[in-house]
Protein backbone atom coordinates (compact mmCIF):
# COMPACT_ATOMS: atom_id res chain seq x y z
CA UNK A 1 0.00 0.00 0.00
CA UNK A 2 1.29 3.44 -0.91
CA UNK A 3 1.77 5.66 2.16
CA UNK A 4 1.61 9.47 2.12
CA UNK A 5 3.11 11.85 4.70
CA UNK A 6 3.03 15.62 5.27
CA UNK A 7 5.68 16.41 2.66
CA UNK A 8 3.69 14.57 -0.04
CA UNK A 9 0.52 16.63 0.35
CA UNK A 10 -0.46 20.24 -0.37
CA UNK A 11 -3.43 21.34 1.72
CA UNK A 12 -3.61 24.54 -0.35
CA UNK A 13 -5.53 22.67 -3.05
CA UNK A 14 -8.50 23.41 -0.76
CA UNK A 15 -7.65 27.10 -0.37
CA UNK A 16 -10.63 29.29 -1.28
CA UNK A 17 -12.94 26.27 -1.34
CA UNK A 18 -15.81 25.42 0.96
CA UNK A 19 -16.05 22.09 2.74
CA UNK A 20 -19.57 21.10 3.79
CA UNK A 21 -19.68 18.51 6.56
CA UNK A 22 -23.06 16.78 6.54
CA UNK A 23 -23.70 15.43 10.01
CA UNK A 24 -22.34 16.53 13.37
CA UNK A 25 -21.94 13.30 15.28
CA UNK A 26 -18.68 11.86 16.54
CA UNK A 27 -16.93 11.94 13.15
CA UNK A 28 -18.59 15.06 11.80
CA UNK A 29 -17.79 17.25 14.77
CA UNK A 30 -14.20 16.01 15.20
CA UNK A 31 -13.33 16.38 11.53
CA UNK A 32 -15.00 19.78 11.21
CA UNK A 33 -13.11 21.18 14.22
CA UNK A 34 -9.78 19.85 12.94
CA UNK A 35 -10.37 21.15 9.41
CA UNK A 36 -11.22 24.59 10.76
CA UNK A 37 -8.10 24.61 12.93
CA UNK A 38 -6.10 23.71 9.81
CA UNK A 39 -7.41 26.79 8.02
CA UNK A 40 -10.16 25.28 5.89
CA UNK A 41 -13.48 27.00 5.25
CA UNK A 42 -16.02 24.66 6.85
CA UNK A 43 -19.82 24.81 6.97
CA UNK A 44 -22.13 22.27 8.58
CA UNK A 45 -25.18 20.73 6.95
CA UNK A 46 -27.99 19.46 9.21
CA UNK A 47 -31.73 19.15 9.56
CA UNK A 48 -32.97 22.41 11.02
CA UNK A 49 -34.04 22.00 14.61
CA UNK A 50 -32.24 18.68 15.02
CA UNK A 51 -30.32 17.98 18.20
CA UNK A 52 -26.97 18.80 16.57
CA UNK A 53 -28.06 22.15 15.12
CA UNK A 54 -27.46 24.19 18.27
CA UNK A 55 -24.33 22.24 19.18
CA UNK A 56 -22.72 23.13 15.85
CA UNK A 57 -23.68 26.77 16.34
CA UNK A 58 -22.23 26.73 19.86
CA UNK A 59 -18.97 25.48 18.35
CA UNK A 60 -18.95 28.57 16.15
CA UNK A 61 -19.78 27.02 12.79
CA UNK A 62 -22.03 28.39 10.07
CA UNK A 63 -24.90 25.92 10.01
CA UNK A 64 -27.24 25.40 7.07
CA UNK A 65 -29.92 22.96 6.11
CA UNK A 66 -28.53 20.06 4.06
CA UNK A 67 -29.47 21.39 0.62
CA UNK A 68 -28.16 24.90 1.25
CA UNK A 69 -24.86 23.55 2.60
CA UNK A 70 -24.42 21.37 -0.48
CA UNK A 71 -25.08 24.32 -2.82
CA UNK A 72 -22.22 26.26 -1.22
CA UNK A 73 -19.76 23.36 -1.18
CA UNK A 74 -16.78 22.38 -3.29
CA UNK A 75 -16.38 19.30 -1.08
CA UNK A 76 -19.45 17.52 0.32
CA UNK A 77 -18.60 15.17 3.17
CA UNK A 78 -21.16 12.44 3.89
CA UNK A 79 -20.46 11.97 7.59
CA UNK A 80 -23.84 10.45 8.38
CA UNK A 81 -24.77 6.89 9.39
CA UNK A 82 -24.89 4.39 6.51
CA UNK A 83 -28.64 3.93 6.93
CA UNK A 84 -29.30 7.69 6.74
CA UNK A 85 -27.04 8.54 3.80
CA UNK A 86 -29.22 7.34 0.86
CA UNK A 87 -32.26 9.40 1.89
CA UNK A 88 -30.22 12.56 2.59
CA UNK A 89 -28.33 12.09 -0.66
CA UNK A 90 -31.47 11.65 -2.76
CA UNK A 91 -33.34 14.56 -1.18
CA UNK A 92 -30.61 17.12 -0.65
CA UNK A 93 -27.27 16.22 -2.25
CA UNK A 94 -28.20 14.92 -5.68
CA UNK A 95 -30.30 17.99 -6.66
CA UNK A 96 -27.76 20.52 -5.33
CA UNK A 97 -24.20 19.27 -5.77
CA UNK A 98 -22.13 21.37 -8.19
CA UNK A 99 -20.40 20.00 -11.24
CA UNK A 100 -16.76 19.33 -10.37
CA UNK A 101 -17.40 19.16 -6.63
CA UNK A 102 -16.00 16.28 -4.59
CA UNK A 103 -18.39 13.89 -2.87
CA UNK A 104 -16.53 12.43 0.11
CA UNK A 105 -17.19 9.43 2.33
CA UNK A 106 -15.48 8.18 5.50
CA UNK A 107 -16.62 4.60 4.83
CA UNK A 108 -17.23 2.88 1.51
CA UNK A 109 -20.56 1.12 2.19
CA UNK A 110 -22.73 3.43 0.07
CA UNK A 111 -20.46 3.23 -2.98
CA UNK A 112 -19.49 -0.44 -2.76
CA UNK A 113 -23.10 -1.58 -2.39
CA UNK A 114 -24.55 1.18 -4.60
CA UNK A 115 -27.00 2.55 -2.05
CA UNK A 116 -25.78 5.86 -3.52
CA UNK A 117 -24.96 6.23 -7.23
CA UNK A 118 -23.26 9.62 -7.82
CA UNK A 119 -23.49 11.53 -11.10
CA UNK A 120 -20.57 11.29 -13.55
CA UNK A 121 -19.63 14.97 -13.25
CA UNK A 122 -18.27 14.94 -9.67
CA UNK A 123 -15.24 13.45 -7.95
CA UNK A 124 -16.03 10.59 -5.57
CA UNK A 125 -13.43 10.09 -2.85
CA UNK A 126 -12.89 8.61 0.58
CA UNK A 127 -10.85 9.81 3.53
CA UNK A 128 -11.34 7.31 6.33
CA UNK A 129 -9.55 8.06 9.63
CA UNK A 130 -8.83 4.90 11.60
CA UNK A 131 -10.15 6.03 14.97
CA UNK A 132 -13.36 7.23 16.64
CA UNK A 133 -14.04 10.94 16.36
CA UNK A 134 -13.11 11.84 19.95
CA UNK A 135 -9.74 10.10 19.55
CA UNK A 136 -9.07 11.91 16.27
CA UNK A 137 -9.68 15.25 17.93
CA UNK A 138 -7.54 14.45 20.99
CA UNK A 139 -4.59 13.30 18.89
CA UNK A 140 -4.90 16.35 16.63
CA UNK A 141 -4.82 18.69 19.64
CA UNK A 142 -1.69 16.87 20.84
CA UNK A 143 -0.02 17.95 17.59
CA UNK A 144 -0.19 14.66 15.74
CA UNK A 145 -2.89 12.73 13.89
CA UNK A 146 -4.44 9.31 13.51
CA UNK A 147 -3.68 7.19 10.42
CA UNK A 148 -6.20 7.32 7.58
CA UNK A 149 -7.12 5.57 4.36
CA UNK A 150 -7.73 7.43 1.11
CA UNK A 151 -9.05 6.33 -2.25
CA UNK A 152 -10.73 7.55 -5.42
CA UNK A 153 -13.82 5.98 -6.97
CA UNK A 154 -14.37 8.63 -9.64
CA UNK A 155 -11.91 11.28 -10.83
CA UNK A 156 -13.91 13.78 -12.87
CA UNK A 157 -11.63 16.78 -12.30
CA UNK A 158 -8.26 15.03 -12.35
CA UNK A 159 -7.63 16.31 -8.81
CA UNK A 160 -9.64 13.80 -6.79
CA UNK A 161 -6.68 12.20 -5.00
CA UNK A 162 -5.18 15.61 -4.21
CA UNK A 163 -8.46 16.62 -2.58
CA UNK A 164 -8.68 13.42 -0.52
CA UNK A 165 -5.10 13.83 0.66
CA UNK A 166 -5.62 17.51 1.51
CA UNK A 167 -8.54 16.54 3.74
CA UNK A 168 -6.33 13.93 5.41
CA UNK A 169 -3.70 16.58 6.04
CA UNK A 170 -6.37 18.87 7.50
CA UNK A 171 -7.12 16.12 10.01
CA UNK A 172 -3.42 15.70 10.84
CA UNK A 173 -3.40 12.18 9.44
CA UNK A 174 -0.43 12.78 7.13
CA UNK A 175 1.70 13.24 10.26
CA UNK A 176 1.05 9.60 11.06
CA UNK A 177 0.60 8.10 7.61
CA UNK A 178 -2.14 7.92 5.01
CA UNK A 179 -2.60 4.65 3.13
CA UNK A 180 -4.00 4.45 -0.41
CA UNK A 181 -6.64 1.77 -0.93
CA UNK A 182 -9.94 1.18 -2.78
CA UNK A 183 -13.55 1.64 -1.74
CA UNK A 184 -14.24 -2.09 -1.92
CA UNK A 185 -11.18 -3.05 0.13
CA UNK A 186 -12.04 -0.55 2.84
CA UNK A 187 -15.70 -1.54 2.98
CA UNK A 188 -15.22 -5.30 3.08
CA UNK A 189 -12.33 -5.36 5.56
CA UNK A 190 -14.01 -2.77 7.79
CA UNK A 191 -17.24 -4.76 8.00
CA UNK A 192 -15.34 -7.98 8.63
CA UNK A 193 -13.25 -6.41 11.39
CA UNK A 194 -16.34 -5.01 13.11
CA UNK A 195 -18.31 -8.25 12.96
CA UNK A 196 -15.68 -10.94 13.48
CA UNK A 197 -13.22 -9.26 15.85
CA UNK A 198 -13.69 -5.72 17.12
CA UNK A 199 -17.38 -5.45 17.98
CA UNK A 200 -18.89 -8.91 17.48
CA UNK A 201 -15.99 -11.21 18.32
CA UNK A 202 -14.68 -9.19 21.27
CA UNK A 203 -18.03 -8.78 23.00
CA UNK A 204 -18.88 -12.45 22.46
CA UNK A 205 -15.52 -13.54 23.93
CA UNK A 206 -15.90 -11.28 26.97
CA UNK A 207 -19.53 -12.32 27.51
CA UNK A 208 -18.70 -16.03 27.33
CA UNK A 209 -15.67 -15.72 29.62
CA UNK A 210 -17.75 -13.86 32.18
CA UNK A 211 -20.51 -16.46 32.06
CA UNK A 212 -18.13 -19.41 32.46
CA UNK A 213 -16.67 -17.90 35.65
CA UNK A 214 -20.05 -16.92 37.11
CA UNK A 215 -21.55 -20.33 36.31
CA UNK A 216 -18.62 -21.92 38.14
CA UNK A 217 -19.52 -19.95 41.28
CA UNK A 218 -17.06 -17.05 41.14
CA UNK A 219 -18.24 -13.54 42.12
CA UNK A 220 -19.44 -11.53 39.11
CA UNK A 221 -17.28 -8.60 40.19
CA UNK A 222 -14.14 -10.77 39.98
CA UNK A 223 -15.27 -12.15 36.63
CA UNK A 224 -15.84 -8.63 35.28
CA UNK A 225 -12.37 -7.47 36.27
CA UNK A 226 -10.66 -10.52 34.79
CA UNK A 227 -12.40 -10.73 31.42
CA UNK A 228 -13.61 -7.18 30.70
CA UNK A 229 -11.87 -4.46 32.70
CA UNK A 230 -8.37 -5.72 31.94
CA UNK A 231 -9.11 -6.33 28.25
CA UNK A 232 -8.37 -2.67 27.48
CA UNK A 233 -4.98 -2.91 29.17
CA UNK A 234 -3.99 -5.85 26.98
CA UNK A 235 -5.30 -4.27 23.76
CA UNK A 236 -3.43 -1.04 24.55
CA UNK A 237 -0.18 -3.00 24.88
CA UNK A 238 -0.78 -4.78 21.57
CA UNK A 239 -1.60 -1.46 19.90
CA UNK A 240 1.60 0.10 21.24
CA UNK A 241 4.02 -2.67 20.35
CA UNK A 242 2.29 -5.69 18.88
CA UNK A 243 1.99 -9.12 20.44
CA UNK A 244 5.71 -8.97 21.22
CA UNK A 245 5.38 -6.05 23.63
CA UNK A 246 2.28 -7.51 25.27
CA UNK A 247 3.99 -10.89 25.89
CA UNK A 248 7.04 -9.08 27.27
CA UNK A 249 4.97 -7.00 29.73
CA UNK A 250 2.65 -9.70 31.09
CA UNK A 251 3.94 -12.40 33.43
CA UNK A 252 5.58 -15.57 32.15
CA UNK A 253 2.61 -17.45 33.58
CA UNK A 254 0.20 -15.34 31.50
CA UNK A 255 2.36 -15.71 28.39
CA UNK A 256 2.68 -19.48 28.68
CA UNK A 257 -1.00 -19.98 29.51
CA UNK A 258 -2.11 -17.66 26.73
CA UNK A 259 0.06 -19.18 24.02
CA UNK A 260 -0.61 -22.79 24.98
CA UNK A 261 -4.35 -22.58 25.66
CA UNK A 262 -5.71 -20.00 23.23
CA UNK A 263 -6.42 -22.57 20.50
CA UNK A 264 -9.03 -24.12 22.77
CA UNK A 265 -11.06 -20.92 22.45
CA UNK A 266 -10.44 -19.76 18.89
CA UNK A 267 -10.72 -23.09 17.08
CA UNK A 268 -10.92 -24.16 13.45
CA UNK A 269 -14.69 -23.88 13.85
CA UNK A 270 -14.24 -20.26 14.97
CA UNK A 271 -12.19 -19.52 11.86
CA UNK A 272 -14.84 -21.17 9.69
CA UNK A 273 -17.39 -18.84 11.28
CA UNK A 274 -15.18 -15.89 10.37
CA UNK A 275 -14.92 -17.13 6.79
CA UNK A 276 -18.72 -17.33 6.67
CA UNK A 277 -18.94 -13.72 7.90
CA UNK A 278 -16.49 -12.61 5.18
CA UNK A 279 -18.33 -14.57 2.48
CA UNK A 280 -21.65 -12.95 3.44
CA UNK A 281 -20.03 -9.51 3.30
CA UNK A 282 -18.41 -10.16 -0.08
CA UNK A 283 -21.56 -11.65 -1.63
CA UNK A 284 -23.79 -8.80 -0.50
CA UNK A 285 -25.86 -11.01 1.80
CA UNK A 286 -25.01 -8.88 4.85
CA UNK A 287 -25.84 -5.73 2.88
CA UNK A 288 -29.26 -7.18 2.06
CA UNK A 289 -29.88 -8.07 5.72
CA UNK A 290 -28.78 -4.65 6.94
CA UNK A 291 -30.66 -2.59 4.36
CA UNK A 292 -33.81 -4.64 5.11
CA UNK A 293 -33.35 -3.59 8.73
CA UNK A 294 -33.24 0.06 7.58
CA UNK A 295 -36.65 -0.45 6.00
CA UNK A 296 -37.87 -1.84 9.33
CA UNK A 297 -36.78 1.36 11.15
CA UNK A 298 -34.04 -0.61 12.97
CA UNK A 299 -36.66 -2.28 15.19
CA UNK A 300 -34.76 -5.57 15.53
CA UNK A 301 -31.50 -3.74 16.27
CA UNK A 302 -33.18 -1.74 19.05
CA UNK A 303 -34.71 -4.93 20.45
CA UNK A 304 -31.38 -6.74 20.74
CA UNK A 305 -29.78 -3.56 22.12
CA UNK A 306 -32.29 -3.60 24.97
CA UNK A 307 -31.63 -7.27 25.68
CA UNK A 308 -27.90 -6.58 25.86
CA UNK A 309 -28.46 -3.97 28.59
CA UNK A 310 -29.97 -6.67 30.82
CA UNK A 311 -26.99 -9.04 30.69
CA UNK A 312 -25.43 -9.71 34.09
CA UNK A 313 -22.03 -8.52 32.87
CA UNK A 314 -23.60 -5.18 31.90
CA UNK A 315 -25.33 -4.78 35.26
CA UNK A 316 -22.12 -5.67 37.12
CA UNK A 317 -20.05 -3.40 34.90
CA UNK A 318 -22.29 -0.40 35.51
CA UNK A 319 -21.90 -0.81 39.28
CA UNK A 320 -18.11 -1.19 39.08
CA UNK A 321 -17.68 1.78 36.75
CA UNK A 322 -19.60 3.94 39.25
CA UNK A 323 -16.82 3.32 41.75
CA UNK A 324 -14.26 4.72 39.35
CA UNK A 325 -16.47 7.71 38.61
CA UNK A 326 -16.69 8.52 42.33
CA UNK A 327 -12.95 8.30 42.68
CA UNK A 328 -12.46 10.76 39.81
CA UNK A 329 -14.89 13.23 41.38
CA UNK A 330 -13.05 13.07 44.70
Amino acid sequence: MKIYHDSDVDINVLKGKTVAVLGFGSQGRAQALCFRDSGLDVVIGLRKGGKSWEKAKEDGFKVFEFGDAVKKADVVMMLLPDEVQPKVYKEFVEPNIKEGAALEFAHGFAITYKTIVPPKNVDVIMMAPKAPGDKERDVFLEGFGVPALVCVHQDYTGNAMKTALALAKGLGSTRAGVFETTFDNETLTDLFGEQAVLCGGTTALIKSGFQVLVDAGYPPEMAYFEVCHEAKLIVDLINEGGFEKMWHVVSNTAEYGGLVKRDLVITKESEEGMRKILKDIESGKFKDEWTAEWANDLKYLREIEEKEKDLQIEITGREIRKLFEKKKKN
